[in-house]
């Protein structure tokens, strides 16, 4: 009985067994060989190059592979390039064009390697060359006392000068991008002008030209602090700003001080501080104030009128100071105003790389002068701008901050 039991199994085994193994071989077959992709590379926007002008640019692009990919500079340009130049895949690169400071145009071409096969449309980049150019200020005031000043010449061309009268300016030197003149005194009731003229030397049709004003006789007191070179053009940028016990000997002849804070917590030191071409009273807590030098060009009691610009500050993102200046004079003499408001806010614009010039501009429009006349001065009176008080803590005043950008000073007599 046993032995027929092991034979039937036997049988069954030697059934069940191929069975098993052909099902295991068309399971295998039918297992499906996994797809290899065709190689692919594009750019997002298909873009077959980039066309500048003498500026220097930056372009950001976009790629769709599935391969390894390289971006190779046919003529190896040192002027243009591609970053990164290679990666695998989905990525992105960049095309960096630096200025044409020549006058002739140029090219580039860029392949595009992937994996391996370089691809048949060349990536062509054109930049405009440059124009020659010579660029002045807008105009240039000149003292009513004369003396040395210079006139800024941006260009890239070689360039000579000349002068619609020269009876009264005189060449002190001249490099590649300054003259220097020095300007006799105006000791007349009217303003005088020069016109300067800069010509390109190998290009006689670019021309540029602008005026030289002279203040008149009657001006007595005019400062722009252009001889200040501290820190930022920009208003709330307040590293680099220096406190005037900090200011070169030579900075301080030029008679403008402060008064010392003596207000409990202050250091006792004077609260004025220099920027570039201008000055700013106060910091926060403590006041401070700007002092003219004397008005020692008046003769006898005389009226004068005062023009001042002022800018009130504000943080970057939007805080404002309080914004009370005080005007008052020290020694002989009536403020027809004593206090202004000065709420000229900025509105800084969203690209923060446009502040500086943005700030800069801010001095040049009209709501930033303002005017008083002081009756009675004399050659011993000096001005004192003060930003609202010396003592600006907290438990004293509602806002703690009073600082007051200050510039272009002028006192003029009050002609009869």
């Amino acid at each position: 009985m046993k032995n027929k039991n092991r034979t039937s199994l036997k049988r069954t085994a030697l059934i069940i067994l191929p069975l098993f193994l052909l099902s295991l071989f068309l399971l295998s077959s039918c297992k499906e060989e996994p797809l290899v992709e065709d190689p692919y590379f594009s750019i997002e926007g298909d873009p077959t190059g980039l066309t500048v002008d003498k500026a220097s640019k930056t372009e950001v692009y976009v790629v769709r592979s599935n391969r390894p990919w390289q971006i190779v500079n046919k003529e190896g340009a040192d002027w243009v390039k591609a970053f990164p130049d290679k990666g695998e895949d989905d990525g992105i690169f960049k095309i960096i064009v630096d200025a044409n400071e020549t006058f002739d145009p140029r090219i580039s071409n860029f392949a595009f390697v992937v994996d391996g096969e370089e691809q048949p449309v060349l990536f062509r980049v054109e930049q405009a060359g440059n124009l020659p150019y010579i660029t002045l200020p807008d105009a240039v005031s000149i003292p009513a006392a004369g003396g040395e000043f210079f006139v800024d010449v941006v260009s890239n061309v070689a360039w000579t000068y000349s002068l619609s009268d020269e009876t009264w300016l005189s060449e002190v030197s001249v490099t590649s991008q300054k003259i220097t003149f020095n300007a006799e005194e105006n000791e007349s009731i009217d303003p005088r002008e020069v016109t300067l003229t800069v010509t390109a030397t190998n290009y006689p049709t670019v021309v540029e030209t602008v005026t030289l004003s002279q203040s008149p006789g009657t001006v007595v007191l005019e400062e722009d602090f252009s001889w200040l070179a501290y820190g930022s053009a920009v208003f709330y940028t307040t590293g680099g700003e220096t406190r005037i016990d900090k200011w070169t000997p030579e900075q301080l002849d030029m008679g403008w001080t402060s008064t010392i804070n003596t207000v409990d917590g202050s250091g006792s030191t004077a609260m004025l501080y220099a920027r570039t071409g201008f000055v700013k009273l106060g910091k926060t807590s403590y006041g401070g104030d700007l002092i003219s030098p004397a008005l020692s060009k008046l003769e006898g009691t005389q009226t004068v009128t005062v023009t001042f610009k002022a800018i009130p500050y504000m943080t970057k993102a939007g805080t404002m100071d309080d914004n009370v200046l005080k005007v008052s004079v020290i020694g002989p003499g009536t403020v027809s105003q004593e206090q202004f408001i000065i709420d000229n806010w900025p509105v800084y614009p969203e690209d923060e790389g446009t502040h500086t010039d943005y700030c800069i501009g801010m001095w040049s429009a009209p709501e930033a002068t303002r005017t008083f006349t002081i009756t009675g001065a004399t050659a011993e009176t000096q001005i004192k701008f003060l930003g609202n008080d010396y003592d600006l803590r907290p438990t004293v005043v509602t806002i703690n901050k009073n600082r007051i950008f200050l510039d272009d000073i002028k006192v003029e007599i009050v002609l009869p």
